[in-house]
C-alpha cells in the first residue's frame, strides 16, 4: 500500500535540502521498520481501529467551544526543547477543559521527542478530536494513525506531491479520518486542494528561515474555497489576533508553543482563552 515516488519531487519551497529533507528522509526509515513490526492486519485490529470518529467540523463550529486546535509538543527542529516536563494526559485534558475544539498531538519521535503512545493516551482521557501530527507520506501512516486513535490527519504540501495528496486523503475519508492539508503559500494551494479535504490550515512559518508571520494568513485565506474550513497555523499568541482571523473567515487556530513554553500549559491556555469572551 505505499506510494509509489513521483517520476519528479516537487521541491521543497524554501527548504534548501535542510530539514524537511532530514525529516522526511528519516520518516521513510521509520515507515520501513514501522512495518516490519506491526502489520496491516494488526494496525486493524486496534481497539481504536472501528470507532466512529469525531467530527471537525462540527467541533470547529460548536459555539461552546474556542475554535482553538491546542498542541502537546515537546520540542522543535527551530526551537529545540520547549518544554518536556509535562504529562500528555493532564495537558490535553486541561486544554479540552479549557475549550479546545480539537487536541494536536506531534508524534515524530526524533525531531519533536513525540510518542505514539503519546496520541494513544489523549485518545483515552478525551472526547474531542485528536490530530496525529507527523509527517504523513505513506498510506502505512494513515491505517496507523486510525489504529492509535486519531480524528484526523496532517497532510503537507511541501513534501507531497498532488496525486500523494488525493491518495492518502481518499484513503483517510474511506476509514472515517478527517483530512487537515497544510499549505504555506499561493503554489502549494493551488496545486493541492482536492474534494476529500476537510480543512486546510495555513502555516504561518516561512520554510526557508523559520521566521513566523500571521499576514500569511490573511494573503492566502481569501484564495481558500468556501467548502474548506479555513485554519490558521502558528504565529498566534494573542486573541485579537484570532477576532482578526474570524472575520477574515478562519474557523480554526492550532496553538502549541504559546502554551507549551509555560510551566503549566493548560492553564495558560485558561487564561488566554479568557481574551476571547
Amino acid at each position: 500500500m505505499t506510494i509509489k515516488a513521483a517520476n519528479q519531487k516537487l521541491p521543497l519551497q524554501g527548504a534548501g535540502g535542510s530539514i524537511l529533507d532530514k525529516i522526511v528522509l528519516n520518516k521513510r526509515k521509520e515507515v520501513a521498520a514501522a512495518k516490519k513490526r506491526t502489520s496491516y492486519t494488526q494496525l486493524e485490529e486496534s481497539d481504536f481501529f472501528n470507532r466512529e470518529t469525531y467530527s471537525f467540523r462540527e467541533f470547529l463550529l460548536a459555539p461552546d467551544r474556542t475554535g482553538i486546535i491546542a498542541e502537546f509538543k515537546r520540542k522543535s527542529p527551530s526551537k529545540g526543547i520547549i518544554n518536556d516536563k509535562v504529562k500528555v494526559a493532564p495537558v490535553t485534558n486541561a486544554y479540552a477543559e479549557a475549550g479546545a475544539s480539537a487536541l494536536s498531538v506531534l508524534t515524530d519521535r526524533q525531531f519533536f521527542m513525540g510518542k505514539k503512545a503519546d496520541l494513544v493516551k489523549a485518545r483515552q482521557v478525551n472526547t474531542i478530536p485528536v490530530l496525529r501530527k507527523d509527517f504523513m507520506i505513506d498510506e502505512y501512516q494513515v491505517i496507523e494513525a486510525k489504529a492509535l486513535g486519531a480524528d484526523i490527519i496532517l497532510l503537507i504540501a511541501a513534501i507531497l506531491t498532488p496525486a500523494e495528496i488525493q491518495t492518502l486523503a481518499s484513503l483517510a475519508k474511506s476509514i472515517g479520518l478527517n483530512v487537515l492539508l497544510e499549505v504555506h503559500n499561493m503554489e502549494e494551494l493551488q496545486r493541492s486542494i482536492n474534494p476529500n479535504l476537510d480543512a486546510i490550515g495555513v502555516n504561518n512559518r516561512n520554510l526557508a528561515d523559520f521566521t513566523v508571520s500571521v499576514d500569511t494568513s490573511f494573503q492566502l485565506g481569501e484564495h481558500i474555497p468556501a467548502e474548506f474550513l479555513k485554519i490558521s497555523e502558528s504565529a498566534i499568541s494573542n486573541t485579537e489576533v484570532i477576532k482578526e482571523l474570524k472575520n477574515a473567515g478562519f474557523s480554526g487556530f492550532l496553538i502549541g508553543e504559546n502554551f507549551m513554553k509555560q510551566a503549566d500549559p493548560g492553564l495558560a491556555m485558561r487564561e488566554f482563552v479568557k481574551g476571547l469572551r
